[in-house]
């Protein structure tokens, strides 16, 4: 994992590592709608899928739910004086963002608020090529047989 880490922007970093929160309205992905899975920049696991993405009006990529549950993981936030809480990625333990519960009823009423700088994007074109091919029947019956 120290490899991984090795190779982070200053930025990603700071989120990854110091549990900081990356800006919003500026960051890559907050208004990005391209096909395909976001994965953990540091570990790699599978976190979300552009399929369960809405726009939230937060500035920040907006999720309904993880593609795996158990690739992310919650746990109690109390800083900032403020109860949140948080989520990380299993495997690689990054801070990813907080999930809260003002999310969209029809897709469950969770709102995970994401970093960009936690995540790395994959084009539902190069999931089998990345080894995430096992996720592409998300996207469709036209994304199954490419």
């Amino acid at each position: 994992m120290s490899d991984a880490l090795s190779r982070l922007t200053p930025e990603q970093y700071r989120v990854t590592q110091q549990d900081a929160t990356g800006p919003p309205y500026r960051s890559e992905f907050w208004d990005h709608h391209e096909a395909g899975l976001y994965v953990d920049v540091v570990s790699g696991e599978a976190l979300f899928a552009s399929v369960h993405k809405y726009d939230s009006h937060t500035g920040w990529p907006s999720f309904t739910v993880p593609v795996a549950p158990g690739n992310v993981v919650e746990r109690a936030d109390n800083s900032h004086g403020m109860v949140r809480v948080e989520v990380r990625s299993a495997e690689g333990d990054s801070h990813l963002g907080h999930v809260f519960s003002d999310g969209p009823v029809d897709g469950g009423g969770l709102r995970y608020c994401i970093n960009s700088a936690a995540l790395r994007f994959v084009p539902v074109d190069d999931l089998d090529a990345e080894g995430y091919g096992a996720y592409r029947e998300l996207f469709g019956p036209s994304a199954v047989d490419p």
